[in-house]
């Protein structure tokens, strides 16, 4: 049976600071730069950006539940790292994502209007008529995908 090597976490846990970072930036540049409400498109109507602010999920659900999605955002961003450490290969870098997409939209609704728990989430890359997201939302999906190919994969060698 070959020996597993350890893998560092510090790599995993750069990436997921550096989306984080990179996602704020970006919803900067966003509110300064796409302020008005125009919609910019990039390729035509299924790849645009425009400045969404949105109280919910994904897809805008659970608008009236801001709160409740705060608290989860705050257990996911304080938990996934220590499961994050338990893990390794692809599911260690999925879950490094995840992480780093609840964190992204967790610093606006502890920081935007309304308030503190209640912020919207600033939303400005729109995907045709489905919904419009930003880079945190990217991570979240990629490291989801990633996560449900690790599944199949990763555990298949056990």
């Amino acid at each position: 049976m070959a020996k597993r090597i350890r893998r560092p976490f510090w790599p995993y846990a750069a990436v997921a600071v550096l989306v984080v970072v990179a996602d704020q930036l970006t919803k900067a540049w966003a509110e300064s730069s796409l302020a008005g409400g125009a919609m910019r498109p990039l390729l035509g109507h299924a790849l645009y950006l425009k400045l969404v602010y949105n109280p919910g999920t994904a897809l805008s659900l659970g608008s009236n539940s801001t709160l409740l999605i705060s608290i989860i955002a705050i257990a996911a961003v304080v938990v996934l790292p220590f499961a994050a450490v338990r893990t390794r290969g692809l599911t260690r870098a999925s879950v490094a994502l995840i992480w780093a997409g609840a964190a992204g939209n967790l610093i606006d609704r502890l920081t935007n209007t309304p308030g503190v728990l209640r912020g919207e989430v600033v939303d400005f890359i729109g995907y045709g008529s489905w919904f419009v997201g930003n880079v945190a939302d990217i991570a979240l999906v990629l490291g989801v995908v990633m996560l449900v190919i690790s599944a199949f994969t990763e555990g298949s060698h056990e």
